[in-house]
């Protein structure tokens, strides 16, 4: 076998039947995998972009209990979806998901062609393929991370796997082993992806003790497994360092709407500004605001980590006077403000801070 292969340098032809032998003896047990509506197939691919899967389970469940077709996303209140993503992060997937619900409500109901998915806001080409092959048996393939490593590993190739011409090539090369049973088809992309999330990990050694390709598989038979995929170098992360206000007053706390565009864009945040400041120039940034401080109450310090930058927060609690560019939040009014998890420190403290104003 493993000869044959060496020579043929086609180890992909060999591994649709394994592979899906595997799957349905292994897959996990996921809600979204006992579907064919688009709608829910679809939810749970955005959710899963950039997100852990035990991370989205909840969340999942949560969403299309609040919105339970892509009728009711499109009509929901902007304020609502985003406190139900809250925690999720990379933001603007709700508000493309409820753009493209309302397109998608506007024309009648989902698109059922690739191109037709891909039309859609927010819907690039791995998920208009994961869509379009569970939700309409067609054979077109879902690439990420995944299965570039899988690809990568069986097939023992170094290219750099963040190259669009390489992914692209393998985009082509899973579109060829996609099977021709309909039922095979809706379960094909999952299971290279499984095999992927599960088998084939990122991050340490693949598990080739128990892959369905483990025979075929160049990467493992040259002992070159563990040092693909390739993937160039990234650029390295942009520190910003800010100072965070919780401004307290009258029992309630200040908040105030982000930009409608940008990094979260739209979102709640406790009042900010550029730089790591100490009490006296904190002292002066309340004063432009139109506020004046009465008592300091705790400093705290925390940071957030976004793809491409990193926060370094300098934090005052304190009491202050006046009115200023704010809108005021008791306890049950900060809980229903879509405040992003790069606060989180700040907003825990926040409710025990109000918590103690009762």
């Amino acid at each position: 076998m493993e000869e044959k292969i060496l020579t043929s340098g086609n180890p992909l032809a060999l591994l649709p039947e394994p592979l899906l032998a595997w799957y349905r003896a292994n897959a996990r047990d996921l809600p979204w995998r006992h579907t064919a509506d688009p709608y829910r197939i679809w939810v749970s691919e955005i959710m899963l972009q950039q997100t852990r899967v035990a991370a989205v389970l909840g969340y999942y469940a949560r969403f299309l209990a609040a919105f339970p077709s892509v009728e009711a996303l499109a009509a929901a209140p902007e304020d609502r979806l985003m406190k139900l993503w809250e925690g999720l992060g990379y933001y603007s997937r709700a508000r493309n998901l409820q753009r493209a619900a309302r397109q998608i409500t506007e024309q009648g109901g989902f698109p059922d062609t690739y191109q037709g998915l891909l039309a859609l806001p927010g819907i690039g080409e791995y998920t208009a393929g994961a869509i379009a092959s569970a939700a309409f048996d067609l054979r077109e393939p879902a690439v990420d991370g995944n299965v570039l490593r899988v690809v990568a590993r069986l097939t023992d190739c170094h290219d750099d796997i963040a190259a669009p011409g390489t992914k692209r090539a393998v985009q082509e090369q899973v579109r060829a082993l996609m099977p021709e049973a309909e039922a095979d088809v809706r379960i094909f992309n999952q299971a290279v992806m499984e095999l992927g999330a599960t088998v084939c990990v990122p991050n340490g050694s693949p598990k080739c003790g128990v892959c369905p390709a483990r025979d075929f598989c160049l990467g493992r038979i040259r002992g070159t497994a563990e040092s693909l995929p390739v993937k160039a170098a990234k650029k390295a992360r942009r520190v910003e360092e800010k100072t965070v206000f919780l401004l307290l007053r009258k029992g309630k706390i200040a908040l105030r709407r982000r930009p409608d565009t940008g990094l979260l864009a739209g979102l709640w945040e406790f009042p900010n500004t550029e730089g790591a400041l100490n009490e006296a120039e904190a002292a002066a940034a309340v004063r432009a605001w139109g506020l004046e401080p009465k008592a300091w109450r705790k400093k705290l310090t925390a940071k957030h980590i976004f793809t491409h930058v990193e926060w370094r927060m300098t934090g005052y609690a304190l009491e202050a006077a006046g009115e200023g560019p704010f809108l005021w939040a008791d306890g049950a009014g900060l809980e229903t403000h879509a405040v992003p998890s790069a606060f989180a420190r700040y907003y825990e403290e926040a409710r025990r801070l109000l918590e103690e104003e009762r």
